[in-house]
């Protein structure tokens, strides 16, 4: 092993590959990237299941980004399939479009629409609330009371243990509203998943001589054994690096369930959410977006739970202060350590994939002031 890179990097999850990639390819740098689980790729990871079926072992990732130098980048190591997102949620047994669209708001109500009536339903059903301080009064405000307690408020308190009052309006800031009836899931430019998946596209990154992969390795393991010329970055939990000395962060993590159909496709999309029935949140049959031919499919179910490995940071008033405090020990370290904190467990805030590669793309200018 290399005991003096010039990068030690922590988590080999996107943030980590990109820095390790990017700072091998642009500034010719070495590295040791480590992850103490048994696989690369973070909770972007995708393997076969026991029948060849390719799954997102850690939920879906459905890769989207209005990015067009991410996408660019990516395409070096990988081609594209293009994917459609879309999300149906089970409520009275009937299964309704999210985003809210005009479709929703018709089969809701029981009545027919334009966009401009449907605006105008919508418009007399919101609340009132300028400036929402919380998630309850974001929803409010944007589609009102019947449509928050159908779809939002159960799904809220089963993802986060939490009531929506109770958490950031930032989680559900981006609810949407359409009154047309397009039922994607999103609006990005790009909306594509990679072609032979996101771990081979992983690996096609990592293959460089100037990076050196350890898995099953922890940084406490190897810290003392490993002294980076330059820097370290860190995508690990950000109280952990610090031994919790201010207290622990909350974190929401799920547990999965995978299984297997003899049927050809068990849902008529990618994911169906369960706002108010059964104890999983959603189920997700990724075959609609991978695209792989079979007669067989396999469909995930997903627990949130408090318990396991760190996926969420809780949006909570009396996080964010606590987060502020590593913050500052964080920053500290940077200063007098050269150690960088990158990514969503690092930095204690909620990122899509292509915010990650965003981040970790623009850290390598920092490092490379370093030099």
């Amino acid at each position: 092993m290399n005991t003096s890179p010039d990068l030690l990097i922590v988590g080999a999850g996107p943030s980590g590959i990109i820095t390790a990639e990017r700072a091998a390819s642009l500034l010719g740098l070495t590295s040791v990237l480590i992850d103490r689980r048994n696989h690369i790729g973070g909770n972007c990871y995708d393997t076969a299941f026991a029948n060849g079926q390719l799954i997102h072992r850690y939920g879906p990732h459905y890769f989207r980004t209005d990015n067009d130098a991410i996408v660019a980048y990516l395409s070096k190591f990988t081609g594209w399939l293009p994917a459609r997102y879309v999300v149906r949620a089970l409520y009275n047994n009937e299964l309704y479009p999210l985003p809210v669209n005009l479709t929703t708001l018709e089969k809701f109500y029981r009545t027919a629409h334009t966009p401009e009536s449907a605006e105008a339903l919508l418009a007399s059903e919101r609340e009132d609330i300028a400036d929402p301080r919380n998630s309850e009064e974001v929803v409010l405000s944007r589609v009102g009371r019947k449509l928050y307690e159908a779809f939002y408020v159960g799904y809220t308190l089963k993802q986060w243990n939490k009531h929506p009052r109770e958490l950031d309006a930032s989680v559900c800031g981006r609810v949407a509203v359409r009154f047309n009836r397009n039922d994607a899931y999103v609006d990005h430019k790009h909306q594509v998943m990679p072609r032979d998946g996101y771990t081979r596209m992983f690996e096609k990154m990592l293959d460089n001589k100037n990076i050196e992969l350890r898995l099953q390795t922890s940084y406490r393991e190897i810290n003392e054994a490993v002294t980076p010329r330059v820097a370290t970055i860190y995508t690990g939990p950000i109280d952990e690096y610090f031994h919790y000395r201010m207290g622990k962060l909350p974190w929401r993590s799920l547990k999965f369930e995978f299984r297997v159909s003899p049927r050809e496709w068990v849902q008529p999309c990618v994911q169906i959410n369960y706002p108010w029935d059964y104890d999983y949140t959603r189920t997700v049959e990724i075959k609609h977006v991978t695209q792989e031919k079979r007669r067989d499919s396999v469909v995930s179910f997903e627990y949130p739970t408090d318990q396991g490995e760190p996926y969420y940071p809780v949006p909570a008033g009396e996080n964010h202060r606590l987060y502020q405090n590593y913050l500052a020990l964080a920053q500290e370290e940077t200063k007098n350590k050269r150690v960088f904190f990158l990514g969503r467990l690092a930095q204690y805030t909620y990122l899509d994939m292509d915010d990650s590669m965003e981040r970790a793309m623009a850290l390598i200018p920092a490092i490379r002031n370093l030099l």
